[in-house]
């Protein structure tokens, strides 16, 4: 099977039409996008759904490492919840890198959503694989 960015990511394609469309940058050695979900997105009433903010978790991730050492695949997830993700406000995700290992294969990472008041959502860490090209 073949990995290819073909701009139909659910997270960040600009041609999903049913995707996110979120748009990252980097701030020094960490990676950042802000989410706002609506009520499509949510579990319990005006809760975003778990599976939403993991996969919000794990694409400020994997794309960080993709952008910095090409195709790659997340292959461990572990996410923490803190605290209920509201629908309707600003949802800030940063991921880092925290280690490199196997000659440059393995790449662990960090993250963290956060409220703009800095209330911590749910944090996640993450193997990522580089791909063989």
């Amino acid at each position: 099977m073949d990995f290819v960015a073909d701009r139909m990511c659910f997270v960040c394609g600009p041609d999903n039409p049913s995707g996110l469309k979120l748009q990252f940058h980097q701030e020094g050695e960490v990676y950042v996008t802000t989410f706002i979900a609506d009520q499509a997105f949510q579990g319990y009433q005006n809760i975003i759904h778990g599976g939403i903010v993991a996969t919000l978790l794990d694409e400020v991730m994997a794309r960080y490492v993709w952008e910095k050492y090409g195709p790659s695949a997340t292959a461990k997830l572990e996410v923490r919840f803190r605290r209920p993700a509201p629908c309707g406000v600003p949802i800030e995700a940063r991921g880092w890198i925290t280690a490199v290992r196997r000659g440059g294969r393995a790449i662990e990472t960090a993250a963290e959503a956060r409220l703009e008041d800095g209330a911590l959502l749910a944090e996640a860490t993450a193997l990522v694989m580089r791909l063989e090209r």
